[in-house]
């Protein structure tokens, strides 16, 4: 069993009348089937709306299944005495840094977590220090948090829960507020801590960029999981992905329409970098043909 593993995960959304009976039920997640292994990096993409956001309260037990089952580290979110242990197996990142950071000072803030759940005086500061220096902020230890950009935020917000030593952490769109310089320090971040420190890392994100590097996408659209698998299997679709009223990478896109217009080049170029390198093979070829033709 993977650390997270999801099965016909279904949650709706009740609206009460004033005697509190249901009125109605929204179905924000239906029928989800995950599996995600320890080590893994894997993005979560969908436009509002389409219950992504909503998956991964479920995976820190925030939310709770209407039907189905979600595991987390072999323990079902619906055991109300594993809520503890599944909250410290999965740590979570939102949108606005504001609303986790709480300390007046960085460190006093990342401390706080581990010490709520009763670490050692001693051991708080040693984690303080290394998770500050995993997300590239020890310098700013005696800072106040509001004196620090977006960027910068998020990723003292990021050390709070590795602090807590979580074996996932799912990010809700935590680049969501940020400017393109924060976006890139938080995913270099995220990814940096998923490489060498081999946490689990859960990205949902309407940002196509920040997903290529990951080992999977997975695509919702109306609460369900309508695509998965590498990204560059996944934004080779693109005509499907537009169908879900979602982007792909600028390099991507930028293939697409070449190839619309003849070029044969791969379909599942997903950086600048890749193109590049493409079309300096594709040039190259037509030289040489061109030159053999020539001689002929």
């Amino acid at each position: 069993m993977g650390i997270i593993r999801a099965t016909k995960l279904a949650f709706d959304y009740l609206k009460l009348d004033e005697n509190g009976n249901v009125e109605s039920r929204q179905r924000a997640v239906d029928g989800v089937d995950l599996d995600v292994q320890a080590g893994d990096f894997i993005a979560i993409l969908g436009h509002n709306g389409s219950g992504k956001s909503t998956l991964a309260k479920h995976i820190n037990a925030l939310l709770l299944p209407s039907e189905g089952t979600l595991y987390v580290d072999g323990k079902n979110t619906q055991d109300e005495s594993k809520l503890w242990e599944i909250r410290q197996s999965a740590g979570m990142v939102f949108q606005n840094p504001d609303n986790q950071i709480i300390g007046t000072i960085v460190d006093e803030d990342v401390g706080f977590g581990p010490e709520n759940m009763g670490v050692p005086q001693q051991e708080i500061w040693e984690r303080v220090e290394k998770s500050l220096r995993s997300v590239g902020m020890w310098e700013y230890r005696s800072h106040s948090p509001n004196r620090l950009s977006g960027g910068q935020k998020q990723r003292v917000a990021i050390a709070g829960v590795v602090a807590m030593r979580p074996k996932c952490i799912v990010l809700d769109e935590p680049t969501a507020m940020l400017d393109p310089n924060g976006r890139r320090e938080v995913i270099a971040t995220v990814r940096e801590l998923n490489q060498k420190e081999h946490v689990t890392v859960i990205l949902i994100t309407h940002y196509m960029e920040e997903v290529i590097d990951a080992d999977r996408v997975f695509v919702m659209d109306d609460g369900k999981i309508v695509m998965q698998g590498a990204p560059h299997e996944v934004f080779a679709r693109v005509e499907e992905l537009k169908s879900y009223r979602l982007d792909v990478p600028q390099a991507t896109l930028v293939t697409h329409r070449l190839r619309e217009q003849g070029f044969d080049l791969p379909p599942d170029i997903l950086s600048n970098e890749e193109l590049v390198d493409a079309l300096q093979k594709y040039r190259a070829e037509h030289e040489n043909a061109a030159g053999a033709a020539r001689t002929q």
